[in-house]
């Protein structure tokens, strides 16, 4: 069992990567792998909503998002974190979260997602984080993955990794979301075993406000 830590801040060993990693080191004592994918600095531009991913079966744009596409298959659980910018995540992890959630459904691999755990972590200075918090989980409602929650909502804060190191409540809730993601996964494995069948897929309907 893997999970695939993404790391949506534009400092690669900053106070996001230090939330994370508490939850990886957490994740390794319950035996469940876990790896730190960072989305980098290169631009990542939004979703231009050319549907052309539904064609070719990936984005059109061959950047960061379409390196996460094919590793997301490799995994079965997800935890986004994201750093606050103007009380939202930040506008690589947005453009990214756009484009990867709605490329990988479009183009026929939504396995890769569906009924996979995820959860989202947010990193502040001061405030901003229950509305990125809402934000990220947004992706995960839409896209029928269950969202794994710790005792508090999963956020530090801090100024510099230094500062997070010192949220103490912070930190155990990353601790506490650790082992519930690890608890889920271990559910998830023993009803595998057991013979337990996903949920029926029923086709999607489509309607909008003028019909």
């Amino acid at each position: 069992m893997k999970v695939l830590l993404v790391n949506g801040s534009p400092h690669e060993k900053g106070c996001t990567y230090t939330a994370l990693s508490e939850v990886a080191k957490t994740l390794k004592e319950e035996n469940i792998e876990s790896e730190i994918f960072w989305i980098g600095t290169k631009t990542i531009s939004g979703c231009i909503a050319c549907k052309k991913c539904a064609e070719i079966g990936k984005c059109v744009f061959n950047d960061t998002v379409n390196e996460f596409a094919e590793k997301a298959k490799e995994f079965d659980a997800f935890i986004f974190g994201t750093p606050v910018h103007y009380a939202a995540a930040s506008g690589s992890m947005t453009s990214f979260m756009d484009r990867s959630f709605y490329s990988i459904s479009s183009s026929g691999k939504s396995e890769y997602l569906r009924y996979k755990p995820a959860a989202c972590v947010i990193s502040a200075r001061r405030a901003g984080t229950t509305a990125t918090y809402d934000q990220i989980n947004k992706y995960f409602g839409i896209t029928e993955m269950p969202i794994i929650s710790s005792r508090y909502w999963n956020m530090v804060h801090g100024n510099t990794p230094e500062e997070v190191k010192k949220d103490e409540e912070g930190l155990q809730s990353m601790r506490i979301l650790a082992r519930n993601m690890a608890y889920y996964l271990k559910c998830i494995e023993c009803g595998r075993k057991e013979g337990i069948e996903l949920p029926k897929r029923e086709k999607i309907t489509f309607t909008n406000f003028i019909k």
